[in-house]
């Protein structure tokens, strides 16, 4: 039976990565899944560590493989848009050397499940464009900035101005099919539970903000193709603003793992029995 962590949105807190690597010691999942905004924001130093992927989080997964050995889980992540894209690099490089998986844009095979991994969100407000793009058309809502403005911390690798997250996703998948995949996504679907923000009676230009901020891309392609289980992120406040983390999309069982509290969210579930998960705080 494969028994599943999913967490997301940990940006480079120490306690909460303490907190995570100890109960995959005590409880021995078969796979972990990291759904981005894993580094400390803007890589500020945090609590001594100049280099944080590289002097705190490659480390405990080393620690963790030595002391698990062969019960180590399978670990399948992506970055976020809170995440430089200038680390890119040194993920990739953990991914070539055997210390996880990382699957920006990428299809895995684990055990006899199909995951992918997609990074990108919608057109935010914040400045930082290295983890965005525009989602199913140019339409950018107010108070966002588009992908081609902000700044960027690494070189762009494909057309930004033109690309979408909707030909992403087609790209991505194909003519795959998709009953048996999980899906680690940054970005929640669009005007679902997990996707609320913080937004109530706010305007830009007297024009009232939509409270409901994720991927409408992802959302119509979650109804249209039907993955099994989708994992999400991003927006922190959604499951304590609508009391949920998750929903039921058709047959699709999607998961909200961010949290806007001081403790440490985990999603726990087992593929072959999605609807039988659970979400805790430590």
């Amino acid at each position: 039976m494969a028994h599943c962590f999913f967490v997301t949105d940990l940006h480079g807190r120490t306690l909460r990565y303490n907190k995570l690597f100890s109960l995959i010691t005590d409880e021995l999942p078969s796979a972990i899944f990291f759904g981005g905004d894993l580094l400390p924001h803007r890589l500020r130093n945090t609590e001594g560590y100049s280099d944080f992927t590289l002097d705190f989080l490659f480390p405990q997964f080393v620690k963790l493989k030595g002391l698990l050995k062969d019960k180590t889980p399978a670990t399948f992540l992506i970055l976020g848009n809170d995440d430089a894209r200038s680390e890119e690099c040194k993920f990739i490089k953990g991914h070539e050397s055997g210390l996880f998986n990382y699957i920006s844009q990428i299809k895995k095979q684990f055990i006899d499940f199909s995951v992918y991994g997609y990074p990108f969100v919608p057109p935010t407000p914040f400045h930082l464009k290295d983890w965005e793009k525009y989602d199913v058309s140019r339409y950018v809502d107010p108070g966002c900035i588009p992908p081609t403005e902000g700044f960027r911390t690494a070189e762009l690798t494909d057309d930004i101005e033109y690309a979408t997250i909707e030909q992403d996703l087609k790209s991505l998948t194909g003519d795959d099919d998709l009953s048996r995949a999980i899906f680690l996504f940054h970005s929640p679907p669009y005007h679902t539970l997990l996707d609320r923000a913080s937004l109530d009676g706010k305007t830009i230009d007297h024009v009232p903000l939509d409270v409901h901020v994720g991927s409408i891309a992802i959302k119509r392609f979650i109804e249209e193709r039907q993955p099994l289980i989708t994992l999400h992120g991003h927006i922190h406040e959604s499951t304590r603003i609508t009391g949920h983390w998750k929903e039921l999309i058709g047959k699709t069982f999607a998961f909200n793992g961010s949290h806007d509290g001081p403790e440490l969210a985990v999603v726990k579930f087992n593929p072959e029995n999605p609807s039988d998960s659970k979400r805790i705080l430590i």
